[in-house]
């Protein structure tokens, strides 16, 4: 991946700081306010990605009126702009800001310890619903042994950045010709990874029903599960009365005697984007509605 010429690293950085100075400057809970309003001033008044969202959430919900439709779309584009907010301010949220602002985080915490004790890693996976670095962020601060994978930025100035943000996880950078073994290490020492499924790949992989369609997801997650033996943790993130909200929506095990392991970490892949649709239709307005390459398109060679 070529990375930026240093006049736009230094722009695009500089923009960057600037905006973090902003944002730690004010207090958090009208920081937030501010990212809900310029939402409404996205979504509302000036239609950012307006049409293509809305018609994403007909084709999801068709029952639904306009109205609410419209109030999930702003609600995930303020869910966007807050989550920008709290990365901005990561390294200032600490273990006692976590009591105040993650519900049972503590609690969420021993449940995933217990897996980690069982000395075959946990992997946890936890969808673009509410603030998805938060669950990484909370359960780390609270002490679990936890890792995750990031992709490398363009901008190496603001890929140092990210790098820092993250704070007491551990990041694995995607792409890496000892990523895998890395990942798979990690789990056999008995630590927990966190990821996110993977559910833009542009090739044939699992094929699952998910929001009305089919997507095309990565079965990467669930393999590693597979050949550690590691218990699968599916959950969700979300907002609620300005708290996060942990929800732990079921432990799934890889089968000990699968013959076929691709086939094993299939079968765990679709159980958990089945349960993960649920829990999405139920909350859609914690989903990230607004991504570049919608999830439901077409492969290559289809």
């Amino acid at each position: 991946m070529a990375t930026k010429g240093p006049v736009a690293v230094n722009f695009e950085y500089g923009a960057l700081r600037f905006f973090c100075a902003l944002v730690n400057l004010i207090p958090y809970r009208v920081a937030m306010a501010i990212a809900s309003f310029f939402a409404f001033v996205a979504v509302d008044v000036l239609g950012v990605k307006r049409k293509r969202t809305m018609e994403r959430l007909r084709g999801v919900f068709p029952e639904k009126p306009e109205r609410e439709l419209r109030w999930i779309a702003r609600r995930s584009f303020a869910n966007i702009l807050q989550t920008g907010v709290e990365m901005m301010r990561a390294p200032r949220l600490t273990r006692k800001w976590m009591d105040s602002h993650v519900v049972d985080g503590a609690m969420y915490k021993d449940r995933l310890q217990s897996y980690v004790d069982e000395g075959k890693g946990v992997v946890i996976m936890v969808p673009h619903s509410g603030n998805w670095y938060m669950a990484a962020w909370s359960m780390a601060k609270y002490g679990l042994p936890l890792f995750a994978i990031a992709a490398k930025q363009r901008n190496p100035k603001i890929d140092a950045w990210m790098k820092r943000q993250y704070c007491d996880i551990e990041v694995v950078e995607r792409g890496s010709a000892k990523t895998l073994v890395e990942i798979k290490a990690k789990l056999e020492s008995g630590r927990a990874f966190a990821i996110l499924p993977d559910l833009r790949v542009k090739d044939p992989d699992v094929e699952v029903d998910f929001l009305g369609g089919k997507a095309n997801v990565s079965h990467a997650g669930a393999m590693f599960a597979v050949k550690c033996g590691s218990p699968i943790v599916v959950a969700v993130m979300r907002r609620e009365g300005g708290r996060h909200v942990f929800d732990h929506v079921a432990t799934l095990r890889p089968d000990p005697d699968a013959e076929d392991r691709r086939e094993e970490a299939a079968r765990l892949t679709r159980e958990a984007m089945r349960l993960l649709d649920e829990r999405i239709r139920q909350h859609p307005e914690q989903w990230f509605w607004y991504n570049k390459r919608w999830i439901l398109e077409p492969v290559k060679g289809k």
